[in-house]
């Protein structure tokens, strides 16, 4: 096991047990999502304001890593993932409303 930690190391990544640290703290958490206590636009609206939140947090990474301060190229590769994956996920949710929506309109009454 260790042989394997000075290789991710030596490769330029992140220690093994860095990974699992980063798996378990910053998973998304979809519970007050699911409490179906708000409305649905409300519940779209956090969801467009958590990506385009995501979307600056990347911006802000790359911009540090290009004007050299502190910040570690994995970091900036992880937030512009979560970033992308997070649009990407928007557009699909978009994409099944409006076909939702476009079936309810076909369908005669």
């Amino acid at each position: 096991m260790e042989e394997l930690k000075k290789l991710a190391m030596s490769a330029g990544g992140m220690p093994v047990g860095d990974a699992s640290k980063i798996a378990a703290t910053e998973l998304p958490s979809i519970s007050n999502v699911s409490s179906g206590g708000g409305s649905f636009s409300a519940t779209l609206g956090q969801m467009i304001s958590e990506v385009g939140a995501k979307s600056a947090a990347s911006s802000q990474a790359v911009e540090g890593l290009i004007s050299g301060q502190n910040v570690s190229l994995h970091q900036t590769m992880i937030a512009m993932e979560e970033a992308s994956l997070s649009f990407q996920l928007m557009v699909e949710v978009r994409n099944k409303l409006l076909e939702s929506y476009q079936e309810l309109m076909r369908m005669q009454v």
